[in-house]
């Protein structure tokens, strides 16, 4: 055996081994987040935020369903859920389990993409080349939608699909405004759109996918914190490099994570942000579409975010 042929086995071994660690091991590691903000008014205790999101659930993914369920012994005060918990029409019955221990919190959520439509096969060039991913989804089969929300509003969480709602969270008023999914262009922040209540101790943007028109809207209208999911942090990422793409016009350098953001934010990457600048925390969720079970330096997660007061 030449040299050539050996090199050729050795990178295809590799590769091979690369595929099996990211669609059997990474995909299913999943972690808890902890991460904290500065906003809150100073003197103010820390309120403890779970944000869940990008399930993408199938109906035997019941250890899954477990490790949700599970996160309730985090003890948060507030549970937000931004979307994709959907990867199959059978799968309702197996979110509303995992969510069911997490209905005793207060809770919002907002619907993504795969909570109204079934996935399906994409080109994978979609995911690796911006121009492509950003377009409207292929449209697929239609998935149990309504029993979903019926569900998780049966359990006591707030239903934010284009609305505005406050909820008493540790004794605290917070105020919450939130967007249908801006991926299948469903947002209609138009509709809700306003000056943060000055009441309030916070005010918090909540979406599916963070494109940059919905996060300039709510920041410009106050919110001081937005939460969304939808990127899967990028899901197959280059090691010591990061996220290539995010499946939305937010840029890789927070396809993830707690960053800054301000309106026109994403205009100047490197422009230092003003004093009142926004939090957004974007988690990269806990699945991954049944066409592309892959993660690779990306670990499904779940955030524990620290609300606190600033310095």
């Amino acid at each position: 055996m030449n040299a050539l042929t050996r090199t050729g086995l050795t990178l295809a071994a590799v590769g091979v081994g690369g595929i099996g660690y990211a669609s059997l091991v990474e995909r299913n590691a999943f972690v808890v987040r902890r991460r904290s903000v500065p906003v809150l008014p100073r003197g103010r205790r820390p309120l403890r935020v779970l944000h869940i999101t990008d399930l993408h659930l199938m109906p035997g993914q019941r250890r899954k369903a477990a490790w949700v369920s599970a996160l309730a012994g985090l003890r948060p005060d507030l549970v937000i859920n931004t979307g994709d918990n959907l990867a199959h029409p059978e799968a309702v019955p197996v979110a509303l389990e995992a969510f069911g221990p997490l209905f005793d919190v207060p809770g919002v959520f907002v619907l993504g993409s795969n909570d109204y439509l079934a996935p399906t096969f994409k080109n994978p060039l979609f995911y690796l080349m911006p121009q492509l991913s950003r377009r409207r989804p292929t449209p697929s089969a239609h998935l149990p939608t309504d029993d979903l929300v019926k569900g998780m509003l049966d359990g006591g969480w707030v239903d934010l699909t284009n609305a505005r709602a406050h909820l008493e969270v540790r004794g605290e008023p917070v105020e919450l405004v939130g967007v249908d999914d801006p991926h299948l262009d469903r947002d209609r922040y138009d509709l809700v759109q306003g000056p943060a209540d000055p009441a309030a101790l916070l005010t918090i943007g909540v979406t599916h996918a963070p494109y940059q028109r919905v996060l300039d809207g709510m920041t410009a209208d106050g919110a001081g914190l937005v939460v969304a999911g939808h990127t899967h942090g990028g899901q197959l990422c280059v090691p010591g490099y990061g996220a290539l793409v995010t499946n939305c016009d937010l840029d890789p350098g927070r396809v993830k994570g707690v960053s800054r953001w301000w309106p026109g934010a994403g205009g100047d990457l490197s422009a230092e942000p003003p004093d009142d600048a926004a939090w957004l925390e974007v988690s990269a969720g806990l699945g991954t579409s049944p066409y592309a079970p892959l993660r690779f330096s990306c670990r499904p997660e779940a955030t524990l975010l620290t609300l606190e007061p600033v310095a």
